[in-house]
């Protein structure tokens, strides 16, 4: 199952400019001309990423985020359909073969997607007029190598050209495993042609891409101690070390057919591939209307392990434990771990969106239809526990409740599920200044939702597979969805006024919800959202203000509990609970003298939950109004700049507050900073060298949830426990040189 413990931190981050990562300096704030036009937040770069070099960051909206992170799109359609079992960054990343990159705002989001959320927004590099040759080399100190490549030109005087491009990733990230040198191998192949419309009517592109990707998600040891602090253990390190099995296998029973097999974290168990095919463009039509469309095929094989750790215990030597690898006899800290895989899956994505836009006096006016079919065939995700020692490179453990391999409690949870999705839409959206000073943004997006599948209600006992057809049951869901938004800005005076923004989103459940042995909730997922402010602009100075309320009922997740009084004993729970959110979000930019800029945002929150009941080891559980795990009630994002000759010096320092770690708000981390800063050089017209430090103050210390700790009640008793959780990258230094010819 997606646990949240693979979720990606949260973080509003700024847009990279010619350095390995950097930022960029437009204003969110509203402007008084075209202040509805902007369909993008280019202050925000997500692509700053703390915990990985391989994905965007999520944009804090007061939600936990999800294990898909932040919704990723290329020529307006999603990049992945569903984000599990394939992940975006196994088919996409941030890569010169894209044409460019922006943040999508949450209205945009619901109103051409009907999902709440920021978005990352790209287009993919297209065939050139002009021959051009853009490049990017990336290394760093652990030893990653990143190389980036993209050659357009003309092939013919009467409109055609090509485009082809090429993107290498090889991250060992920052610890050594012991089964692989890379955490992260990545390859994405491009080559595609463009057709110019005589007279400048616009043009139409056929792309193929190809992609093939494995990555490695790793853990942090630590002592965890009172306010929230956490201590290094002096034999492991957090972000240096690796708390992956050493081998790098588990031992799988196959939820379908019963057979036993191994599973790798690396290679050909953990690989997805993919191969897309899009056709995108636009035509300007007589009548002035712009029809703009893109459509998708994307066939992928998707392959996914994961070993998550769940709790440490100590055993002594009378437990009966012994090394798997030799025999010999262990006592000490124990590390349980679930492992989860599954085997090749065929998915088949086809999207397309056509639209309509003109201006039409005062409107700017689109109306857009948006079709997504999905098919996933026979998703199904087989698990087995297994204990291991606590140490770099742990060894696996052979106990007196596993087997002869070390393995227990095999498909204890597995998940199944097979069918189709299928999502049409249509949206229409107007910009219209209704005076010199009065703006009003609005749009409607209206969704049918099909669900067509096959589920199972059989319990997933211990040593459990399918044994006959009858345990299957169908599925066949309609659900009609409405999402849409209102802005308004009004300009008090030349540079300051007001506004206030709406919106509302609908879902029901996917077809992955039905993955368990139980049918899912299948009432509405409302998510309104409402907020009132001010701005101020002036040549120097860009600010916004607001609060915002946000409200999402009917949640669900699936955690994997372990007992309080049996830390070897562990549960699948399934639970619906709302998150409610009130915030306040003040965003500014200040340029005070030429080359110098500074961005500043402070949010302040209190995202808790609301109807947050379960049962668990015979006990009940009541976590109303506890405030949300791993989301900080302050956020403060400091990012100044300057630029002077041929240098451009940039820093950017993010700050999170205490951020509660297990359900029961009794586990927490201490306030913490992220750090990252650099320096780019442009030697010319062509070339850009760039310089940037990850975490250059050298936090060590964890973040996110804590793994195995949801249902803890009292903190000091775990004072000086080993506990397990995700991290913040280490100190690390990147190198990168920018090409374009």
């Amino acid at each position: 199952m997606k646990n949240s413990k693979l979720r990606i931190s949260t973080l509003l981050l700024m847009f990279s400019c010619g350095v390995a990562f950097g930022q960029q300096t437009d204003s969110l704030s509203l402007k008084k001309k075209a202040i509805t036009s902007s369909k993008e937040d280019n202050n925000r770069n997500v692509m700053l990423n703390a915990a990985n070099n391989t994905s965007p960051r999520d944009v804090n909206i007061g939600l936990p985020s999800t294990v898909g992170g932040i919704t990723i799109l290329e020529n307006d359609l999603p990049v992945v359909y569903f984000f599990w079992p394939e992940l975006p960054n196994k088919t996409w990343r941030q890569s010169v073969g894209l044409e460019r990159t922006g943040l999508l705002k949450m209205d945009q989001l619901a109103n051409t997607m009907g999902d709440l959320g920021f978005a990352v927004n790209s287009y993919a590099q297209t065939g050139t007029k002009d021959f051009k040759l853009k490049g990017k080399l990336t290394t760093s100190t652990f030893g990653w190598l990143q190389g980036d490549v993209n050659a357009s030109g003309p092939i013919s005087k009467n409109g055609w050209t090509y485009t082809a491009g090429a993107f290498a990733n090889y991250d060992p990230s920052t610890y050594k495993l012991g089964f692989a040198r890379n955490a992260d191998e990545t390859k994405i192949f491009r080559a595609g042609v463009t057709k110019y419309f005589n007279d400048d009517k616009g043009k139409i592109s056929v792309l193929y891409k190809y992609a093939d990707s494995y990555s490695i998600t790793n853990y942090a040891v630590f002592q965890y101690g009172a306010e929230g602090k956490v201590t290094e253990l002096d034999n492991f390190k957090i972000g240096r070390d690796s708390y992956v099995v050493r081998d790098g296998q588990m031992k799988m029973k196959d939820i379908l057919t019963g057979n036993y097999y191994w599973a790798s974290m690396n290679g050909e168990d953990n690989r997805s591939t993919s191969h897309n095919i899009d056709v995108f463009g636009n035509y300007l039509l007589n009548n002035g209307w712009n029809f703009k469309f893109s459509t998708r095929a994307h066939f992928s094989k998707a392959k996914m392990s994961n070993m998550i750790p769940l709790s440490i215990f100590n055993a002594d030597p009378s437990a009966g434990y012994t090394l798997a690898s030799g025999g010999q006899a262990y006592s000490g800290p124990v590390g349980t771990i679930l492992g989860m895989h599954t085997p090749e899956t065929p998915i088949t994505n086809i999207a397309g969106r056509f639209s309509l836009n003109k201006q039409l006096g005062n409107h700017n006016v689109t109306f857009g239809i948006l079709e997504q079919y999905y098919h996933v065939n026979q998703f199904t995700s087989n698990r087995s526990f297994f204990f291991q020692t606590v140490e770099p490179q742990p060894q696996r453990l052979i106990g007196p409740n596993t087997d002869a391999d070390g393995f227990y409690n095999y498909n204890a949870g597995g998940e199944y599920h097979s069918g189709t999705e299928n999502k049409l839409s249509l949206y229409g959206t107007d910009e219209w200044k209704v005076t010199d000073n009065f703006n009003l943004s609005y749009g409607l997006h209206l969704r049918n939702h099909i669900i067509d599948g096959e589920y199972s209600l059989t319990p997933r006992t211990i040593g459990f597979s399918f044994t006959n057809p009858g345990q299957f049951n169908h599925i066949s869901q309609s659900f009609f969805q409405i999402a849409g938004s209102l802005n308004a800005t009004y300009n008090v005076t030349k540079n300051f006024g007001v506004l206030a923004n709406f919106l509302y989103t609908e879902e029901n459940r996917r077809l992955e919800s039905y993955s368990q042995a139980f049918e899912p909730n299948s009432n509405k997922i409302k998510s309104p959202l409402g907020a009132i402010g001010v701005f101020w602009n002036t040549d120097w100075l860009q600010l916004i203000s607001q609060a915002t309320y946000l409200k999402k009922n009917n949640n669900l997740n699936r955690y994997n509990l372990v007992n309080p009084a049996n830390s070897s004993e562990a549960q699948t729970t399934t639970v619906y609970y709302d998150i409610q959110t009130l915030g306040w979000t003040t965003d500014f930019v200040l340029k005070p003298f030429k080359g110098f800029n500074l961005h500043y945002l402070i949010t302040l929150q209190n995202p808790v939950y609301k109807k947050f009941n379960f049962n668990a080891f015979g006990k009940d559980y009541d976590y109303n109004d506890n405030n949300v795990l791993g989301v900080a009630k302050v956020l403060m994002e400091i990012d100044p700049s300057y630029s002077i000759d041929k240098w451009r010096f940039w820093a950017s320092f993010r700050y999170f507050s205490k951020q509660y770690a297990n359900l029961t708000n009794a586990l927490y981390f201490a306030p913490r900073w992220e750090t990252f800063g650099g320096v780019s050089y442009t030697v010319n017209k062509n070339i850009n060298i760039g310089a940037t430090v990850i975490n250059f103050l050298n936090q060590r210390g964890a973040s996110g949830t804590i793994n195995g700790a949801e249902l803890i009640t009292d903190a000091s008793p775990y004072y000086g426990k080993l506990l397990t959780g995700t991290y913040i990258m280490p100190l690390t230094g990147q190198l990168s040189v920018n090409f374009n010819f």
